[in-house]
């Protein structure tokens, strides 16, 4: 049951945060005109703010959940995953208010402040990436010591952990490489995806007690 609730708490992070950030966010980014398009799309950009809220909550709820399933395999790597978790989400729902303050200053005709505020929301995006990547991590460690859990699904989450964290670094250090930034993001967005589906389908039904070592 708490496999399935992390699951089906994971699917709605997805979902939300990826309507917010593909549809909403990434889509005005792409305009020629960003301060026209946040006045044209502002109810768009409300509802992505909304999106976002509500992922970012889904998300600290499946840290909890596999806290939950996981703390007795190894405490210490559970309570470092579930604060990762929670340090990822606080600075997710304060860097909102950058993307609150775009719509705010595009609407009042601050184009140039519109522009900062939404370059300033990618930023720390970014920065909260540090701690959303560094999730996946212990949450691999996690998995290969659970003796439950295919160890295959615990190498690919620690090696998708470290692709977001590269991909971080190229995208600071070399901006213009966007496409290695990307496949290094994919290995993290494919080792969640992979988990997830196993979290809903096969996953256990009772805390794992069981410890490798």
């Amino acid at each position: 049951m708490t496999a399935r609730l992390a699951g089906l708490l994971y699917l709605a992070v997805a979902f939300l945060a990826g309507f917010a950030e593909l549809f909403a966010r990434s889509r005005i980014k792409a305009t020629d005109d960003v301060a026209a398009a946040l006045r044209d799309d502002a109810g768009l950009m409300k509802v992505a703010f909304v999106a976002d809220l509500a992922a970012f909550t889904c998300f600290l709820l499946v840290g909890v959940a596999l806290y939950a399933l996981f703390r007795e395999v190894h405490r210490t790597a559970a309570i470092a995953m579930l604060t990762m978790t929670a340090v990822s989400v606080a600075i997710k729902a304060l860097n909102m208010v950058n993307h609150a303050g775009a719509v705010l200053a595009a609407q009042r005709g601050a184009d140039e402040l519109a522009v900062l505020f939404l370059d300033l929301h990618g930023i720390g995006y970014l920065v909260a990436q540090i701690f959303f990547g560094g999730f996946l991590i212990p949450l691999g460690y996690l998995v290969l010591r659970s003796g439950v859990v295919p160890r295959v699904f615990g190498y690919a989450l620690i090696i998708g952990g470290a692709g977001y964290l590269l991909g971080l670094v190229v995208e600071l250090v070399a901006p213009s490489a966007d496409s290695a930034a990307l496949a290094l993001g994919l290995l993290g967005g494919v080792s969640e995806l992979a988990f997830l589906g196993w979290l809903l389908v096969k996953g256990p039904r009772a805390p794992v007690v069981q410890s490798v070592l």
